[in-house]
């Protein structure tokens, strides 16, 4: 059973900051990307940031410059952090994850459950 456990949500005053991570565990041979997703109240989910095995990221364009996604390969961790946050950014926070697990033919997606950010102006 695979498992994405996202945490470090919560009530920031705008300006503030957060650090976002994901663990995952189970039966997982081999991560390609990881990936950040929000949804905000009444709008589609959307990608904030994504990382690859190998280091590449990629940020949108509206949290460049204030978040940075990383990734610990050893722990299968990734972490956003998120700086100079606006009350724009108030979403649930999703972790997606590209694995490969012991004994499957092909990669699959899984998500976390997400976690809450508010920001407060």
């Amino acid at each position: 059973q695979v498992q994405l456990v996202e945490s470090g949500g919560g009530l920031v005053q705008a300006g503030g900051s957060l650090r976002l991570s994901c663990a995952a565990s189970g039966n997982i041979f081999s991560i390609s990307t990881m990936r950040w997703y929000r949804q905000a109240p009444g709008k589609q989910r959307e990608l904030v940031a994504h990382i690859t095995g190998g280091g590449i990221t990629l940020h949108v364009d509206s949290v460049k410059g204030r978040f940075i996604i990383s990734m610990d390969n050893a722990k299968n961790t990734v972490y956003l952090q998120m700086n100079s946050l606006k009350p724009e950014d108030t979403a649930v926070y999703y972790c997606n994850a590209d694995l490969f697990l012991h004994g499957a033919t092909s990669w699959a997606g899984y998500w976390g459950q997400g976690t809450q950010v508010t920001v407060s102006s």
